[in-house]
């Protein structure tokens, strides 16, 4: 593990990349039959496709609350 402390928007930064990653892979697995030429799956699977979507929003809301405590600070030492 590192020494540094963990910023403000780090775990939502981290929730994100999870929620992406299980959407890119929804979104693979949902695909794949549309090449294979087998049946396509149910809506609850393109449903959880849309996951990728919510992770990356959950990601850079992570982002701007980093950025926002970063401005915070700098503007509070310059005072």
């Amino acid at each position: 593990m590192s020494d540094t402390p963990q910023g403000a928007g780090d775990r939502l930064v981290r929730i994100g990349a999870i929620v992406f990653f299980v959407g890119a892979v929804a979104t693979l697995v949902t695909v794949a039959p549309l090449f294979l030429g087998t049946e396509p799956f149910p809506t609850a699977a393109y449903l959880v496709s849309m996951l990728m979507g919510a992770g990356f929003a959950i990601a850079a809301a992570g982002v701007l609350r980093s950025i926002a405590v970063q401005r915070r600070q700098a503007r509070q030492a310059t005072r």
